[in-house]
C-alpha cells in the first residue's frame, strides 16, 4: 500500500502521519510518501530582490523545516519513507504527486494553516478531494 501524506507543518497533517503509522502497524508495510508543496512565489516584492533560484532554495529549505518533525514521527515507528518539496499550486500538485507516484490513496489533516476562510474542510483538503484520481482520507 502506498500512503501519500501532504505535509503543511500543521496540528493538522501531524495528525495525519500519525493516522498513517497506526494503519501501517495492522498489514504489511507500507510506502509512505511525506509531501510538502510550496505555493508559488509571485509577489513583487520578493521577486524584486530575490532570483528564481534564491527562491527556489528558500522554499526547499522552508519545505524541509515543515516535515522534519513529521519524518521523527515516521522514523521512530521503525518505518521507511521518502520525502519530497514541490512548488506549485497546492492541491494540483498533490494529486499529480500521487498519480505519478502511483499512491494508493491520500491521507490529509482537514485544516492546515490558512486563517478562518478555510473554516470546514478546508479550502486544500477540499481541492485535492476534487482533483485526485485515488481516495482520499481526511484527519480531523
Amino acid at each position: 500500500m502506498k500512503f501519500l501524506v501532504p505535509i503543511d507543518g500543521s496540528e493538522s497533517s501531524r495528525r495525519a502521519v500519525e493516522h498513517v503509522i497506526r494503519l501501517a502497524r495492522r498489514g504489511d508495510p507500507p510506502e509512505i510518501h511525506l509531501l510538502n508543496v510550496r505555493g508559488q512565489v509571485d509577489a513583487w516584492e520578493v521577486r524584486r530582490f530575490l532570483s528564481d533560484t534564491e527562491i527556489a532554495k528558500m522554499q526547499i529549505h522552508e519545505g524541509e523545516e515543515e516535515i522534519r518533525a513529521n519524518c521523527a514521527l515516521v522514523e521512530s515507528a521503525g518505518l521507511a519513507y521518502q520525502v519530497k518539496v514541490m512548488a506549485g499550486p497546492v492541491a494540483e500538485t498533490v494529486a499529480r504527486y500521487a498519480d505519478e507516484q502511483g499512491c494508493d490513496i491520500i491521507i490529509m489533516g482537514t485544516h492546515g494553516r490558512g486563517g478562518l476562510s478555510k473554516l470546514l474542510m478546508g479550502s486544500v483538503a477540499g481541492e485535492v478531494v476534487e482533483k485526485a484520481n485515488v481516495p482520499v482520507t481526511l484527519v480531523k
